[in-house]
């Protein structure tokens, strides 16, 4: 298997597993030795590519790992949920505001000639995830501040992923349909005569 192939498995174990594993670990372990799974996340992340991306994530776990290890404290570990959120929603925001969106950018990874059509819906789809982050990053703030452990490590351990997937099952059904009229519309976006 190829090596970032085991990367990218690492990191999605890592991630998924992550608010299971603080939540199992909390009253056997200090919050300061949970701070070394998420430096263990960010030189996952490092293994995989120094994209601006990968950097910000990098950067925010390993701040949020140093408070944790300093303070000795829970808080900042269960904020990781939160801060990559925050970042998301950065960094997808900022795509609307200086284009090509967020989604364009990845569909051109394999239709670098996008049609017009294609443009507009990327846009809206980067909406889409941008009101996602907002919303799923609330969530995560509001268990992480007012929710017990276990309502955290549910939330951000299994809930939120779960959303996630029915957002991108979702937009791909949506995704097809819009391919399948594009096929009929020009690009003036007037139909067929």
């Amino acid at each position: 298997m190829p090596k970032r192939l085991w990367s990218n498995l690492a990191l999605g174990a890592v991630t998924l597993a992550y608010p299971a594993v603080v939540y199992l670990s909390l009253g056997r372990f200090e919050p300061r030795w949970l701070a070394l799974l998420l430096l263990a996340i960010a030189l996952v992340r490092l293994g995989l590519g120094r994209t601006l991306a990968t950097w910000g994530v990098v950067v925010v776990a390993l701040t949020l790992a140093m408070m944790s290890w300093l303070g000795n404290a829970l808080m900042p570990v269960k904020l990781y949920p939160v801060a990559v959120n925050v970042f998301m929603l950065v960094m997808f925001a900022s795509t609307l505001i200086h284009p090509p969106s967020a989604v364009e950018r990845l569909a051109r990874l394999r239709e670098p000639d996008l049609p017009e059509v294609a443009v507009v819906y990327t846009r809206k789809v980067t909406f889409v995830w941008c009101g996602f982050f907002l919303i799923n990053g609330s969530i995560a703030l509001a268990t992480t501040l007012w929710g017990t452990e276990a309502q955290w490590a549910l939330y951000n351990g299994a809930i939120s992923y779960v959303l996630m997937g029915m957002i991108a099952a979702v937009e791909w059904l949506v995704r097809q349909r819009v391919r399948g009229s594009a096929a009929t519309v020009p690009m003036t976006g007037r139909p067929h005569a």
